[in-house]
């Protein structure tokens, strides 16, 4: 058995071929973190480095995620190149136990480091484990094309844009009832994506960047592939619906969205409700 054959690493790595194959990930585009479990780690540990690379400061602290692993992918990889040599395009890192430094105990075997934003995803992380009491442990982001074009057309807001994809296919509201987040186009990478970001993920499993992406969380593979999956199919429906040149001439009505939520027994954000 080697560090391929574990559960948790088949799983990352199954997630981020179908990412591909969905169309998101083109070039270098998109990024995906996974936080270990301790059993996990525990699993990995016999295949770590015999010799740790030296700590990298992040710029960024989040004290509730001293001492964490996190699988990466790298920076500059291409998604479509994971399933074929895993151990060049992914790595594993240590946080140190101040929760401001990282360094690769795994991977990046020609060299290289973790996502370009990967202290974006560590302090979304650290937002997220603080706000489903430690449920949190993916955070991913992609290139979803009809997500992308929404941004162009829709008032960037929070709520047009939660209503718009509640409305837009009627499971919506029962994948994401606390809708979406809008963070406007920024700079990538950078201090001010990440912080608007966190400011969103607070509240919203989901944040859509204007012109970008979008970027979400979940406790797991499938739950957050498919929160992706779901929005982005829901835009995809939008665009279609607007690109027969009638306009939406009928649609799921707020009522009728807070029926779907009680069927379902989940909670809507009402202030997105006329």
């Amino acid at each position: 058995m080697g560090m391929l054959d574990i559960s948790v690493m088949k799983r990352y790595i199954r997630m981020a071929d179908d990412g591909w194959h969905q169309g998101w990930h083109e070039r270098n585009g998109g990024n995906v973190t996974y936080r270990l479990t301790k059993e996990e780690v525990e699993q990995m540990r016999p295949f770590f480095d015999a010799q740790p690379r030296p700590w990298v400061n992040m710029g960024v602290t989040g004290a509730n995620l001293a001492g964490e692993y996190f699988i990466s992918t790298g920076s500059g990889k291409f998604f479509r190149n994971v399933i074929l040599d895993p151990e060049d395009s992914l790595c594993i890192v240590e946080i140190n136990e101040a929760g401001d430094s990282y360094r690769i105990v795994w991977g990046l075997k020609n060299g290289g480091r973790p996502t370009s934003e990967f202290p974006s995803h560590f302090m979304n992380h650290s937002v997220r484990v603080a706000a489903t009491n430690g449920a949190c442990r993916v955070i991913y982001h992609a290139h979803p094309a009809n997500v992308i074009a929404l941004t162009y057309v829709l008032e960037l807001t929070d709520r047009e844009f939660s209503r718009v994809l509640w409305k837009s296919a009627t499971e919506c509201p029962v994948v994401f009832p606390g809708g979406v987040g809008v963070v406007p186009w920024m700079v990538p990478g950078g201090a001010d994506i990440a912080l608007a970001t966190c400011e969103k993920m607070k509240k919203y499993e989901a944040a859509i960047w204007a012109h970008h992406g979008l970027f979400v969380s979940g406790p797991d593979f499938d739950t957050t592939f498919g929160l992706m999956h779901t929005i982005e199919k829901s835009a995809q429906i939008y665009v279609l619906a607007m690109s027969c040149g009638q306009g939406i001439r009928q649609t799921i009505k707020d009522d009728e969205l807070r029926a779907i939520a009680k069927e379902f027994g989940v909670q809507l954000r009402e202030e997105f409700l006329d």
